[in-house]
């Protein structure tokens, strides 16, 4: 609808970005940080955060930083059923068969972890995404999971993704043993109101636009209705360029900022 009128090359804040394109945000570095330590540990994560938080885009960066010699990735996102039903997706993502037992599903994931592990000499690495809607007994099972030599050696990642009330259901005392194993715990935040101006900015670019089309209200209100969430920040942005040139102006005002939240009101 606005490409002609700022004459970008594509929708600025509509396609998803290549690792090597995402923004340098300061959460978005530190969990990468923070995850390559986990996954150096080989031990258990958890990445918590908001609705459109950028979760799986971290998740996105992490797979392509990892070199495919050394690493192997399993990004799982059925995360509603019983234990044997995440053995049999996690199995799925391994490329084994599909056991019909819950013992017999353990056992087969057990032994090709190990077989990464020590035969082909890659680091398997799990990740749950999704994992606040895990049942208590599920999340218990992936701890055993982790448990190989008697517990003496760390042959398997596991990173569980979720919303931040996962970070809630892990303290309690249910959870001790799980929430005890775990080695790096990260909450995802939105962007910050300093980083939001570069961020636009850096969008813009990608599009094939290099001139400041968000006047500073604009960036203020999108930051004030948004707290800098990433997904809710694309979407008002989208939608303040669209009032923009509907209005046939030639940057984003406060009012169109505003109009683009009104539209998104459900």
């Amino acid at each position: 609808m606005y490409l002609t009128h700022f004459g970008f090359t594509h929708y600025p804040f509509e396609r998803e970005l290549l690792a090597d394109e995402l923004f340098a945000a300061v959460s978005l570095t530190e969990a990468q940080a923070r995850l390559q330590h986990l996954v150096e540990l080989r031990g258990i994560g958890l990445m918590t955060g908001e609705v459109g938080s950028g979760k799986t885009t971290v998740c996105r960066r992490l797979a392509a930083s990892l070199h495919p010699g050394l690493y192997r990735l399993f990004y799982v996102t059925l995360s509603t059923g019983n234990v044997l039903d995440m053995y049999k997706a996690i199995a799925w993502e391994l490329g084994l068969p599909i056991e019909r037992n819950r013992a017999a599903a353990y056992r087969s994931i057990h032994t090709e972890v190990t077989r990464l592990s020590l035969e082909a000499r890659q680091h398997p690495v799990l990740i749950i995404d999704e994992a606040h809607h895990l049942r208590n007994e599920v999340l218990e099972d992936l701890r055993l999971l982790t448990n190989y030599a008697m517990d003496a050696e760390r042959r398997l990642c596991v990173l569980l993704v979720g919303l931040t009330e996962l970070r809630r259901r892990l303290a309690m005392a249910v959870h001790e043993s799980l929430a005890q194993r775990i080695v790096v715990r990260y909450h995802l935040s939105g962007l910050s109101r300093e980083e939001l101006p570069a961020y636009l900015t850096h969008r813009l670019q990608l599009a094939g636009c290099t001139l400041p089309l968000f006047e500073p209200p604009a960036i203020e209100a999108l930051f004030h209705a948004t707290a800098g969430l990433p997904r809710k920040l694309n979407r008002a942005a989208h939608y303040a360029l669209s009032a923009a040139a509907l209005a046939r102006t030639r940057q984003v005002g406060a009012e169109h900022v505003q109009a683009a939240l009104d539209e998104l009101q459900p």
